[in-house]
C-alpha cells in the first residue's frame, strides 16, 4: 500500500489511476494527515501530488517534515518537488518565465526514476515557480530550456522529485516514471488484481453487513450493476435492488435492465413513478434545479419503497473514484477547489433513511470496474453499455421538460445508438448520446416549409470521464443518422454535431 497526499491539485486522480495501472494498492490521504496515522497505516511509500498553490503563499498547504525522517520512499510531482526544496531549505522563487503546456525534457544523466527516457522526450508542466536551490546532499539530472532543475533525488533518504506531471496523458514516458519508482526504487510487486480486489472487497462487505438487509438503487449501468453482481455474490438473497422509472430512461430500458438481470437471477423490484418526476418538472429550466428535484423525489420514492423490507440497515451505491471527486472538494485549508456538479450517488440517501453506506467501487476507475464485472461473469451488454447520466434525458433536454419532449429524445437517441451498433462503431466510444435543444429553425420537406426542433448529437472517448475529447465518427455514419432521424422523428428538421472536449466543455451539455 502507498498513500497519496493530496494537495489540492486536479489531477491527484490521474496519479491514483497511474499506479492503479501498475496493480499497486494506493489510498489518497489529505496533506496534512498527522505523522501517528501515516506510522498506522504503514506505507510502502509516499507520492506528494501537485497544487494550485505556491509555496511562497501565506496560508500554502504544508506537510509535517517529521515525514522525511520516516525513511519511507517519496516521489514529489511539481508542487511536491518545490515544497521539498522549500521545506529541506533549498530555495523557490517567483519564476519570471512560467511554464505551462508541453517542454522537451533534457536528461543530463541516467538516473534509475528516469530509466526509459532520454533528452527530447515531451513532458507537460504547469507551474510558475521555480527552483533556484535544490536542498543539501540533494543531486539533479534533468533541465529544460527554462527550468534548470526539472528532477532531483537524495538515494539516502529515498526522496525524489520531478517538476513535470507525470500523471497527465500528455506526459508520454509518465508511466515509466511510476514504474520505476514503485518497482525498482520501493521494490514493490504488483498486489492488485480482479481477484484480490473481489476477496478484499466480500470480506469487508461480510463483516460490515452481517445478517442484515442491502437496498441498491440500480440503474442499469455499469457501475450499479457491477456493485450488484458483486453484493450478490457475498450477500444473496439479503440484497434488495431498486430500480425507479422517472420515466426519463432510455427507449425500452426498463425492460431490457429487468431482463438482463432476471437472466443473472437477480430480482428488481421497479417503481413506476414516471408522472410523479414530469409534474414536479414542468416549467424547471435551471439544469442543477432538475438534478435537485429528480434527487429530492428519487429519495422519497425510494424511501417507502425501502421501508417495506425487514431489517435493512445499510444502502449500496455505485459510486466510483471520479464521482468522488466531481462531487466534493479537496481539502486544503482556505482554497478547496470547485464542485463542478451535484452527483446523484453522493450523499442525500443514507441520513434520510437512517441507513449506513457501502460503496466498495469507491476507489476505482470505471476501467478498472469493467475489469471487476469480468471476473463477476457480467456480459459485455452491461459492462461496456455507455455511462448514462442519474438524472437522465432531464439533463438532455436543453429548457424544460414535458412528456412529448422526452419522447422525442428517446426517439431520437435510439436512431443514433442504433446506427452506431448497426455499424460496429458503439463500442469504439466511451458514450454517445442526443441532446435536444430548446431551437426552432427552418427546414424544407417537401414543398413545405417547416419550423421545427434541433438535435445536436455527442460522442466522445475517454479512459475515466474526468478528461475526453470528441469522437472522429465517419461522415458516412453521421449522415445516414441524420437522414434516419429527420425522415423518422416528426418534429426534428436539423441535425448538428458537438466537436467540443473536455475541459473546457462537459461531457453532458447540463
Amino acid at each position: 500500500m502507498i498513500i497519496i497526499l493530496d494537495f489540492g491539485s486536479q489531477y491527484t486522480y490521474l496519479i491514483v489511476k497511474s499506479v492503479q495501472q501498475l496493480n499497486v494498492s494506493c489510498k489518497v490521504m489529505p496533506y496534512d494527515i498527522p505523522i501517528s496515522e501515516i506510522l498506522e497505516i504503514k506505507p510502502e511509500a509516499i507520492i506528494f501530488s501537485g497544487s494550485p498553490y505556491s509555496v511562497l503563499d501565506d496560508k500554502a498547504p504544508l506537510c509535517d517534515e517529521r515525514i522525511f525522517e520516516l525513511g519511507i520512499p517519496i516521489l514529489g510531482i511539481c508542487y511536491g518537488m518545490q515544497l521539498i526544496c522549500h521545506l529541506l531549505d533549498g530555495r523557490v522563487v517567483h519564476s519570471l518565465k512560467k511554464e505551462f503546456g508541453y517542454v522537451e525534457l533534457i536528461v543530463d544523466e541516467q538516473h534509475e526514476l528516469f530509466e526509459g527516457l532520454k533528452t527530447g522526450d515531451i513532458v507537460w508542466m504547469s507551474h510558475s515557480d521555480k527552483i533556484e536551490k535544490v536542498p543539501i546532499d540533494f543531486e539533479t539530472f534533468s533541465s529544460t530550456v527554462n527550468t534548470p532543475f526539472v528532477a532531483m533525488q537524495n538515494k539516502a533518504k529515498k526522496i525524489y522529485a520531478v517538476q513535470f506531471h507525470p500523471e497527465v496523458s500528455h506526459t508520454e514516458k509518465g508511466l515509466f516514471i511510476f514504474k520505476n519508482f514503485l518497482y525498482s526504487i520501493c521494490g514493490l510487486k504488483p498486489n492488485w488484481t480482479p481477484i484480490s480486489f473481489i476477496e478484499k472487497a466480500s470480506k469487508e462487505i461480510k463483516e460490515k453487513v452481517g445478517d442484515a438487509g442491502v437496498v441498491l438503487g440500480l440503474s442499469g449501468g455499469v457501475d450499479s450493476s457491477v456493485t450488484a453482481a458483486l453484493l450478490d455474490k457475498v450477500i444473496g438473497d439479503k440484497l434488495i435492488p431498486i430500480l425507479v422509472d422517472t420515466g426519463l430512461m432510455r427507449k425500452n430500458e426498463i425492460a431490457e435492465i429487468q431482463q438482463i438481470f432476471e437472466n443473472m437471477g437477480i430480482h428488481i423490484n421497479v417503481i413506476y413513478a414516471k408522472d410523479v418526476f414530469l409534474k414536479q418538472l414542468k416549467g424547471v429550466t435551471d439544469p442543477e434545479e432538475k438534478r435537485k428535484i429528480i434527487g429530492r423525489l428519487f429519495i422519497e420514492i425510494f424511501e417507502k419503497e425501502a421501508l417495506k423490507f425487514d431489517n435493512v440497515q445499510f444502502l449500496a451505491q455505485g459510486t466510483l473514484y471520479p464521482d468522488v471527486i466531481e462531487s466534493s472538494s479537496s481539502k486544503t485549508k482556505d482554497g478547496p477547489s470547485v464542485t463542478i456538479k451535484s452527483h446523484h450517488n453522493v450523499g442525500g440517501l443514507p441520513e434520510k433513511l437512517n441507513l449506513k453506506l457501502i460503496e466498495p467501487l469507491r476507489e476505482l476507475f470505471k476501467y478498472e470496474v469493467r475489469v471487476i464485472g469480468k471476473e463477476l461473469g457480467l456480459s459485455d451488454e452491461i459492462l461496456f453499455r455507455h455511462p448514462f447520466p442519474g438524472p437522465g434525458l432531464a439533463v438532455r433536454i436543453i429548457g424544460d421538460i414535458t412528456e412529448e419532449k422526452v419522447a422525442l429524445l428517446q426517439e431520437i437517441d435510439f436512431i443514433f445508438i442504433d446506427e452506431l451498433r448497426k455499424n460496429y462503431y458503439y463500442d469504439r466510444i466511451w458514450q454517445a448520446f442526443a441532446v435536444l435543444l430548446p431551437v426552432q429553425t427552418v427546414g424544407v420537406m417537401g414543398d413545405d416549409r417547416t419550423y421545427e426542433n434541433v438535435c445536436a448529437l455527442r460522442a466522445v472517448n475517454s479512459l475515466d470521464g474526468m478528461t475526453a475529447d470528441w469522437t472522429k465518427i465517419p461522415y458516412k455514419i453521421l449522415r445516414r443518422v441524420s437522414n434516419r432521424i429527420i425522415n423518422e422523428v416528426n418534429g426534428v428538421n436539423r441535425v448538428v454535431y458537438d466537436i467540443s472536449s473536455k475541459p473546457p466543455s462537459t461531457i453532458e451539455w447540463e
